[in-house]
């Protein structure tokens, strides 16, 4: 009875260690992330290694996983540029990304966990100090806007995805002008509207002109056709016909012939 105390201290230690063991051996990655394999024995990280997937993964105890997010993530930039004439202009802009997961040991050896800091912020302010400084005020303003999206998106693009980094899209949110630059451009863009809804006003009233101009000579062409098709033979040829009828309706009427105009017959009655 007196050794059971000490048999069982080494089996609690045991225990213990095993459980301390298993708890640094147990990795668990949810949904959304990858692990790269830091292997302390060896040379680190195995940039050719697949990465660990979500769930349940059991490792040395010697060894780490590093975690990664592979879900498209966003960030907010603001930047601060130049535009053609030099003018300070200011761009509020979205980074959408994520990592290259087939990659991502690469990415951890080259550029690290912060290649957030290190690639692609500093990435996308090149290209937009770039992009920027091919337009002027009015053109980010107005019209050009999407258009330079797309480019910073194309040129950031081209410098990221070498170094292992997934872009996915660029959002430019808002564009700020100087205060007296951005009144100018207003000014010039009502004087712009007025001046185009004057010329439409002008032009539908000359198309309604026109279009008068057209039914009255349309009229005027018809009345003289007609006129110049009623002979005094078609005159009387129709009068002859309006005689006829008359004279067959059963309203009393007193006919005249001969004493009408062009030898018409004179119809008189009430009924």
């Amino acid at each position: 009875m007196e050794k059971l105390p000490k048999i069982g201290l080494p089996i609690l230690i045991g225990v213990v260690l095993l459980i301390i063991v298993l708890a640094k051996s147990a990795v668990t990655l949810d949904s959304g992330h990858a692990g790269v394999l830091y292997e302390t024995l060896s040379d680190g990280v195995d940039p050719e290694k697949v990465p660990l997937g979500p769930g349940f993964h059991v490792i040395a105890p010697w060894n780490r996983v590093i975690d990664y997010e592979t879900r498209q993530q966003e960030v907010a930039e603001k930047m601060a540029v130049l535009s053609s004439n030099g003018l300070d202009i200011k761009l509020d802009a979205s980074i959408l990304y994520q990592p290259d997961v087939k990659s991502l040991g690469k990415l951890h050896n080259q550029k690290g966990e912060d290649y957030l800091s290190r690639v692609l912020q500093p990435a996308i302010r090149s290209a937009a100090r770039s992009v920027v400084g091919r337009y002027t005020p009015e053109q980010l303003y107005s019209s050009k806007r999407d258009a330079i999206q797309e480019e910073i998106y194309e040129e950031t693009k081209k410098l990221v995805e070498p170094q292992y980094i997934q872009l996915n899209d660029i959002l430019i949110r808002d564009v700020t002008l100087p205060p007296t630059i951005k009144e100018a451009i207003e000014r010039k863009l009502r004087q712009e509207q007025e001046s185009l809804e004057y010329e439409f006003r002008l032009e539908s009233a000359r198309k309604e002109a026109e279009k008068v101009i057209i039914d009255a000579q349309g009229k005027a062409d018809a009345n003289r056709i007609l006129s110049a098709s009623l002979t005094d033979k078609i005159l009387q040829d129709k009068g002859i016909e309006a005689t006829v009828k008359l004279s067959e309706s059963p309203n009393s009427k007193t006919i005249i012939i001969g004493s009408g105009d062009s030898g018409l017959p004179i119809i008189l009655g009430n009924q």
